[in-house]
């Protein structure tokens, strides 16, 4: 990590916000800036036809290294610092597999001050062989493909972001940074700290998962927990003499009903227990039981919070010969949305809606969980926005994912645009 002090970073930050939320966008748009967004359209086409044709789930680590490999190429090719990292700081969660794919990191280095760093994962939810089914193609204005919307248009936006800022000699930022991870989308095990750390550092931070069929943007998201709950009993017969066991269907039981009254729906907290099990054969007491609980938050504090009742409640027991443990996981903080966020994204709205006639969201409230621009939120005091990738549908669908091809240079214009006002605005 840097050691300029977080105060320093507050004092970057906040003239930058500022001056962007009162700078008006121009009316029109930059002619040279949207006339290359526009050239930029069928090499990014190539781009995901090469990166869709790389099959790269979680869990496939050889091919996870493949698409990276052919990231940081692209990347090293703009003149970027690059290396390719194994992750080493594993959060541990249930579902983490023993061996995670690499990250690619990239730093671009400018002349002025401002830091800003864009995001995106290169890793899918698809099994190893369904590519064949379903290969890159066109149809109209979508672009079909295994992964296309989640999240392989974002890898190809940052690319081609990072060309026309090279092109048009933009380097007016301090440092752009570009971090790619294989783990989204089993919650960045491998990934998180890494966003974190280089997240604190940044004025900006822009996460190039999918904007919608709006192209909307995203200040907050709801934060995903789970909860794992293990009874440890004893088994006996359950005829002859259930007094010698220690029923841990029982205790399991009791620990749920405790455990049911901890949401505050109110508030954006929400605890459901959802999976149970127990048991092996009708005469016989259960030894052991296990559930496990879905969490919704949407600040930070609040799993902390409830972890800590939850700690409190297990604590009374039915059966005081049974052991009960706890584990709480939180698989993604929430997003929450500070000012410099806002004031980003009422900027970028304008580019939008003023330069590019498009119209806009800006979603300030959480309507879902699951970013990896909330790891990167948890310790910076600069802006933090979801949503500069493309419009699309259909993500984790094996027939029907796609982007919408128009939504290219329109995307390729707003984030470089972003970047070329914050880096001029940091110029001292």
């Amino acid at each position: 990590m840097r050691t300029a002090s977080a105060a320093s970073t507050l004092l970057r930050a906040l003239p930058l916000a500022l001056t962007l939320a009162f700078g008006a966008a121009h009316a029109a748009p930059q002619a040279e800036l949207l006339e290359l967004a526009k050239k930029e359209q069928q090499p990014l086409l190539d781009t995901l036809r090469d990166l869709v044709h790389i099959e790269s789930g979680s869990k496939d680590v050889e091919g996870l290294k493949k698409i990276a490999d052919y990231i940081a190429g692209k990347l090293r090719a703009q003149g970027g610092k690059v290396e390719v990292i194994s992750p080493t700081d594993i959060y541990r969660l249930d579902d983490t597999p023993e061996k995670l794919g690499p990250m690619v990191h990239a730093e671009f280095k400018g002349q002025g001050t401002s830091r800003i760093m864009l995001i995106a994962h290169m890793d899918t939810v698809y099994l190893p062989g369904m590519l064949k089914d379903q290969p890159f193609r066109v149809d109209g204005d979508k672009a079909y493909g295994l992964g296309i919307a989640d999240d392989k248009q974002g890898v190809a936006l940052i690319l081609h972001t990072v060309a026309m800022l090279k092109t048009l000699g933009i380097q007016d930022f301090g440092m752009l940074t570009v971090l790619i991870n294989g783990d989204e989308e089993i919650s960045s095990p491998g990934a998180r700290s890494t966003i974190t750390r280089l997240g604190a550092e940044q004025d900006a931070v822009f996460s190039f998962e999918g904007g919608g069929s709006d192209g909307g943007l995203r200040l907050a998201t709801s934060g995903i927990g789970a909860a794992y709950l293990k009874v440890h009993g004893k088994a006996s017969h359950a005829g002859a003499k259930p007094e010698d066991g220690v029923n841990a269907l029982y205790e399991l039981s009791h620990q749920l009903l405790q455990l049911q009254d901890l949401s505050r729906p109110q508030d954006g907290l929400k605890l459901n227990w959802t999976v149970a099990k127990a048991g092996t054969n009708r005469n016989v007491v259960p030894a052991e039981a296990t559930a496990q609980a879905d969490a919704r938050a949407l600040r930070v504090a609040d799993f902390t919070s409830l972890e800590k009742a939850m700690q409190e409640k297990i604590a009374h027991k039915l059966l005081p010969q049974a052991k009960v443990e706890l584990k709480f996981e939180v698989r993604r903080p929430p997003l929450e949305a500070n000012d410099s966020a806002r004031q980003l994204a009422k900027h970028a709205q304008g580019i939008y809606e003023q330069e590019l006639q498009l119209p806009m969201t800006v979603m300030s409230r959480a309507t879902g969980g699951g970013t990896d621009a909330a790891f990167a939120a948890l310790k910076t005091k600069g802006g933090v926005i979801e949503g500069f990738g493309l419009s699309g549908h259909g993500a984790h669908s094996n027939d029907a994912e796609y982007v919408h091809i128009s939504t290219i240079a329109p995307r390729l214009y707003l984030a470089a645009r972003m970047i070329q006002d914050l880096s001029r605005q940091a110029v001292k």
